[in-house]
């Protein structure tokens, strides 16, 4: 099977967790600081506002956390979206409410979130879909001038940038995932960057059950007493670890090369599917951005979308749509949302195989049997 997503990870990887087993700390410590420091470097910012989580889920729960919702607040987010962005509103207490996406990216403009907003709203949370930054320059600005927070779900764009600025910067909270699907990978882990610095210094605590002071081995230099505790709030146990920041750090270092090779694989598949009829591939990112290349998506008529997906399933190819629309599901609690532009993607766009680990054969494979199910489906079911 020629799988969506497969993680890269080898020898320098092993190298650096072998070296954690030697020294025998595998909990939070001198690594996990280390990788948090070299992240805010490549982001370009201060590391005291970084901080490395066992999860990207658990960085946007604590990003909305941060932010004191309360019930009766509302938060808006794009329908295609995984659900960690709904669930970690609905946590907060507060409503989420679903704004459309331009039909071809999939990512929303400015516009498409001022139609959503609401004298209630008080964060927007915005994803760069496949990696693109998509309009989150413009999002940002109409944020700040009406005082509402933004945070970004930075999930598939660790290296992302709108004129050479770190997606994740543009608004007060941004969070990356580094799971296996991920084109940076710990195995789990995310890290989160909050701009404000009493802020970031209050979701440290948070990710360490609320604790001032952590009391442990680290403190007895500087305390007296280091096993009494001070908890200003309570908090969770959400904190990164030594082992997996030995793999990040790696991966941080080879993340030119990664995203390299799969900047190669779209250009191949740009080539290979160019005259495919009424197939359409990936616009383009505007002059001035670079996208991480998290996606490679196609769309199609919807008449035959479902039948490819199966027709390259059963030829060994597996494909799929991400993310399927949240205001559909009924917990999240938006199903009358007119959205036209989130409709139409999820009828018609497929997200084919993207990952260093493919040959130049298997991305010429994939398009050959993408062009023949296309070709065939459309001769079966006319229009």
């Amino acid at each position: 099977m020629i799988n969506l997503f497969q993680p890269q990870v080898g020898a320098e990887e092993l190298a650096a967790v072998a070296e954690v087993f030697d020294d025998r700390w595998l909990g939070h410590g001198p690594r996990t600081k280390a990788f948090e420091a070299a992240f805010a470097e490549h982001l370009g910012v201060d590391a005291d506002h970084v901080l490395f989580l066992n999860s990207g889920t658990s960085g946007l729960f604590l990003a909305l956390e941060s932010l004191d919702l309360a019930e009766g607040d509302e938060v808006v987010l794009p329908s295609p979206s995984f659900v960690a962005a709904a669930n970690a509103v609905l946590t907060c207490g507060a409503r989420p409410v679903f704004c459309d996406v331009d039909p071809r990216t999939l990512n929303p403009t400015a516009e498409d979130v001022e139609r959503a907003l609401t004298p209630r709203t008080k964060a927007v949370v915005v994803l760069h879909y496949g990696g693109v930054p998509g309009d989150v320059v413009r999002i940002a600005e109409r944020c700040a001038a009406a005082g509402i927070a933004l945070v970004e779900d930075a999930a598939c764009s660790v290296a992302s940038r709108v004129d050479g600025r770190a997606v994740g910067t543009f608004g007060d909270a941004a969070m990356w995932s580094f799971d296996a699907m991920k084109v940076l990978v710990t195995g789990d882990g995310g890290m989160l960057y909050v701009k404000d610095a009493d802020r970031a210094a209050r979701a440290r605590r948070l990710a360490y059950h609320g604790l001032a002071q952590p009391s442990g081995f680290g403190y007895a230099k500087i305390s007296a007493r280091w096993w009494e505790m001070d908890i200003p709030e309570p908090g969770r146990r959400v904190i990164g670890n030594d082992l997996t920041a030995a793999i990040g750090a790696v991966q941080l270092r080879r993340l030119p090369e990664l995203v390299g090779r799969r900047r190669e694989i779209c250009a191949l598949y740009d080539r290979e599917l160019r005259d495919v009829p009424e197939l359409l591939l990936p616009p383009a990112p505007p002059p001035g951005q670079e996208s991480t290349h998290y996606f490679y998506w196609v769309q199609m008529p919807p008449r035959i979308r479902d039948a490819v997906a199966s027709d390259l399933y059963g030829k060994g190819v597996y494909t799929t749509f991400r993310y399927a629309p949240l205001h559909k599901v009924p917990v999240y609690g938006g199903r009358d949302a007119h959205l036209p532009g989130t409709d139409r993607a999820a009828e018609r766009t497929l997200c084919l195989p993207l990952h260093p680990g493919l040959s130049d054969a298997d991305v010429r494979e994939v398009a050959r049997l993408l062009r023949a199910a296309v070709g065939e489906r459309l001769a079966a079911v006319p229009a």
